[in-house]
C-alpha cells in the first residue's frame, strides 16, 4: 500500500504540480452545463445554445472547471461497433477547443443515464467501445480535458460495477495514458459508495460522489422521483419548525413521509458535514482525490434564502475539506439564474446564490426590452443567435444539421414520420419585440418535400408581467396544394402581416382567439403538423429567416434551371476516411471534379471525363490527408460549384 501511495505521488506532483499532494486537485469550482449534449442523437443537439462566449462568462465567474454531461451512448452509430458519430465529434472537438483556449478544465461525463432503469450488467459492452474511441480521438488534447466513464450506476451490484469500471478503465489506458479519468461508486455515486470500490491500480484518478442530503429539501417539487414530490414545497434551511409546511397528502404512507418526519435532524449543518466526512474520510484513508461531480437544491418549490443557506454550508465545508465541485447546473432546474427571468448572463444572476458559493459577483443592470427594426435568422446550418431549440417531436424524425441536401451552407432541417401536434420550436431567448416588423417584414424560408402534407406555421406570445395572460398563437396554415412538393427546393415568402390569431391552448383548455397577440413579446417560433400525422412525408426546411419586403436579395435564376446542374453535400460530412460526393447533370458534358485542402492546393482529382445526364456519386478515400477543411469543387461548361466539407479523424 505504501508503495502503490508513493507512485501516485510521484505521479501526482509531475500531473498537479511540485507542491501537490495526493489528494489536491489542480481545479477547485465549477458547474455543469446540463440539457445541451444530453440528446436523443448528435442531430437532436442544440449545439448553439452555448457559444465561446458563454464559456468566457463562466470562467469570469472565478470557475476553472466545468462538467459536461452528455448521452454519449447516444452518440454512436448503433449496434454491433458503436462507432461514434463524425457530427458528434465535429461538436464537441469545437467544444473543447473553447475550454482549452480559455484554459478551463473540461469533465467529459458520460451521462447515459435514467434514473428509473438499473444499470444493465452488460454495459460493459457499449463502455468499452465507446469510450477506447474517445480515448483515441481525445488522446492529443489538453491534458484538462477528463474522462468521466457513467454517471450514477444503479440497480447494479458494487462488485459487478467495480469490475467493469476497471475494465474501461484498462480500456482507456491501452491508447491514452495522459488524461485523467473519473471513477465513481454504484448507488447513483453516492459517498456511501466510496469504501465499496476498489483503490484501482492507476495513478491518475479522481473518485466522484454527489451530494443531495437531505433529498426532501434538494429534490422538493422533482416530478422525476419515485413517487413524485411535485407536491411537497416550502421546506426551509435551516429546518424550523414554525416554518415547516403541512405534509401533502398525495405522499402520505411513502417514504417520503418517513424523511420529512425525519427533517428536524436531517435539516442542519452538522448533519452535512458528517455525511460530506464520510467522502473526506476516504480521500485521507486511501491517499486519492475525490470529487463532488453534483450537488444543488431544485428551484421551482424551494425558498430562495433557504437554497442560498442549503449552498453555503455545503461549499463551505467542501472547501474546507480541500473537495473540488461542480453544482449542478447552469442553467437549469438548479442553477445559478434567478426564478422567472430570461437567464440573462448581465441582467438575471442569482447574487445571493453567486455569493454563497464563492463565485466572482459581474455587474448586473435591469434588462430593458427594445423593439426590432431589422430582421433576424431563425435556422442557418445552427439555430440564429438568441435562438434555442424547443422541439416536441417524440414520434418523428428531427435531424436540425442534415448534410445530403441543403439550400445554402452545410446543413438543413429535415422532418418526417411525426403524428399529429409535433413540432419543431425556435424559442427566441429573450422575447422578441417585432410590432415594428409587422408590416413591412415577411418570413422567408427554403423547402423541400417527397409527398405534399400540411403544416402550421406560428408565432407564441408570452407577456411574462402579466401571470394571468395566455400564450396566445398568430397562425398560418401551409396545406398540401400549396407548394410543388417535386423533390426541389422551393421558396417561400410569408408577409407577417399575413398571419392571423388562431387562439391558445393553455393548462389543458382551448381558448378562441380574442386579439390578445401581442407581436411585441413573441416568445417562441413553431413549425407544427397541427391537422394530422405526416404519413410518409419527408420535408427539408432550411435559411428559415424574417427579412424585410422585397429588400432581401436570393438567386435569381429559376430553381428548375439551376436544378439541373446539381452538387450535392457530401455524406457523411464530417467523414473519417470516406465519403460520397453526388451530383446531377442534365445533359451529358465534361466534367472535372477535385478536391483542395484550405490552402488551395489540389489534393485529389476524381473525376475527368466525359459523363452521361442523370444522378453520379463517386468515393473519396482521404486516408492519408490530416484532419481538416476540404473544398470540392464541380466544373463543367455550363456549370461550376464548389462545397466543403471536414475530415475529422
Amino acid at each position: 500500500m505504501k508503495l502503490l501511495i508513493l507512485s501516485f505521488l510521484l505521479i501526482s506532483t509531475q500531473l498537479y504540480g511540485q507542491d501537490s499532494s495526493a489528494t489536491a486537485l489542480p481545479f477547485s469550482k465549477g458547474v455543469n452545463l446540463t440539457n445541451w449534449f444530453q440528446a436523443s442523437s448528435p442531430g437532436s443537439i442544440d449545439f448553439s445554445k452555448y457559444t465561446y462566449e458563454d464559456f468566457s462568462d463562466i470562467k469570469s465567474l472565478g470557475i476553472d472547471v466545468i462538467r459536461l454531461p452528455i448521452n454519449l451512448h447516444s452518440m454512436t452509430l448503433g449496434d454491433p461497433d458503436q462507432t461514434l458519430d463524425p457530427l458528434f465529434l465535429f461538436f464537441l472537438d469545437q467544444v473543447i477547443t473553447w475550454a482549452e483556449e480559455l484554459d478551463l478544465y473540461l469533465i467529459l461525463d458520460n451521462h447515459t443515464f435514467d434514473p428509473s432503469d438499473a444499470t444493465d450488467p452488460q454495459i460493459g459492452d457499449i463502455l468499452n467501445p465507446v469510450w477506447v474511441q474517445m480515448a483515441q480521438h481525445f488522446s492529443s488534447r489538453s491534458e484538462k480535458i477528463l474522462y468521466e466513464i457513467l454517471n450514477e450506476p444503479h440497480g447494479i451490484s458494487h462488485e459487478l460495477w467495480n469490475s467493469i469500471q476497471g475494465e474501461v478503465i484498462e480500456t482507456i489506458r491501452s491508447v491514452d495514458s495522459t488524461h485523467t479519468i473519473i471513477v465513481g461508486g454504484a448507488d447513483f455515486n453516492s459517498y456511501n459508495s466510496l469504501n465499496k470500490m476498489p483503490t484501482y491500480e492507476d495513478d491518475n484518478l479522481i473518485y466522484t460522489f454527489h451530494f443531495y442530503d437531505p433529498f426532501v429539501l434538494t429534490h422538493q417539487g422533482a416530478s422525476w422521483t419515485t413517487p413524485s414530490m411535485a407536491d411537497l414545497s416550502g421546506i426551509p434551511f435551516p429546518y424550523a419548525l414554525e416554518n415547516m409546511p403541512r405534509f401533502p397528502t398525495s405522499l402520505q404512507g411513502t417514504w417520503v413521509q418517513g424523511a420529512f418526519n425525519n427533517y428536524n435532524n436531517e435539516g442542519n449543518a452538522n448533519f452535512i458535514k458528517q455525511k460530506i466526512d464520510i467522502a473526506a474520510e476516504f480521500s485521507r484513508q486511501r491517499g486519492v482525490p475525490v470529487f463532488c461531480g453534483e450537488f444543488g437544491v431544485y428551484i421551482p418549490n424551494s425558498d430562495n434564502q433557504s437554497r442560498v443557506n442549503w449552498y453555503k454550508v455545503v461549499v463551505d465545508y467542501l472547501n474546507e475539506s480541500g473537495i473540488a465541485w461542480t453544482m449542478w447546473d447552469y442553467h437549469g432546474g438548479f442553477g445559478v439564474f434567478e426564478e422567472g427571468g430570461e437567464d440573462l448572463f448581465d441582467h438575471d444572476l442569482n447574487i445571493p446564490l453567486l455569493e454563497s458559493l464563492g463565485f466572482t459577483i459581474p455587474q448586473q443592470t435591469e434588462y430593458i426590452k427594445t423593439a426590432d427594426t431589422t430582421g433576424f435568422e431563425l435556422y442557418s446550418d445552427y439555430m440564429g443567435k438568441g435562438v434555442q431549440g424547443s422541439h416536441s417531436v417524440n414520434n418523428g424524425s428531427l435531424e436540425l444539421y442534415h448534410s445530403e441536401t441543403t439550400w445554402e451552407g452545410e446543413f438543413s432541417i429535415y422532418w418526417a414520420g411525426s403524428t399529429q401536434y409535433e413540432s419543431i420550436g425556435f424559442n427566441l431567448v429573450p422575447n422578441k419585440d417585432m410590432h415594428q416588423l409587422v408590416d413591412a417584414y415577411e418570413l422567408l424560408f427554403y423547402i423541400k418535400g417527397t409527398e405534399p402534407t400540411s403544416f402550421d406555421l406560428r408565432f407564441i406570445d408570452t407577456k411574462r408581467t402579466d401571470a394571468a395572460d395566455k400564450p396566445w398563437r398568430m397562425n398560418l396554415r401551409v396545406n398540401p396544394n400549396d407548394l410543388l412538393w417535386n423533390g426541389e427546393w422551393e421558396e417561400v415568402r410569408i408577409p407577417l402581416s399575413s398571419f392571423t390569431e388562431m387562439g391558445s391552448w393553455h393548462e389543458n383548455q382551448w381558448f378562441n382567439p380574442q386579439g390578445d397577440f401581442d407581436w411585441a413579446d413573441v416568445d417562441v417560433f413553431q413549425i407544427v403538423s397541427e391537422t394530422g400525422a405526416m404519413g410518409n412525408a419527408e420535408v427539408w426546411f432550411d435559411a428559415i429567416r424574417i427579412v424585410e419586403i422585397g429588400k432581401y436579395e436570393v438567386n435569381t435564376e429559376p430553381i428548375s434551371d439551376i436544378i439541373g446542374y446539381r452538387l450535392g453535400q457530401n455524406y457523411p460530412n464530417p467523414f473519417n476516411p470516406t465519403t460520397s460526393i453526388s451530383f446531377t447533370l442534365n445533359r451529358s458534358a465534361d466534367v472535372r471534379l477535385e478536391v483542395h485542402n484550405s490552402l488551395g492546393q489540389k489534393v485529389e482529382l476524381l473525376v475527368n471525363e466525359l459523363l452521361e445526364s442523370g444522378n453520379h456519386s463517386v468515393e473519396f478515400d482521404a486516408s492519408g490527408l490530416a484532419t481538416g477543411v476540404y473544398f470540392y469543387t464541380l466544373s463543367t461548361p455550363y456549370f461550376t460549384q464548389t462545397k466543403k466539407m471536414l475530415l475529422v479523424k
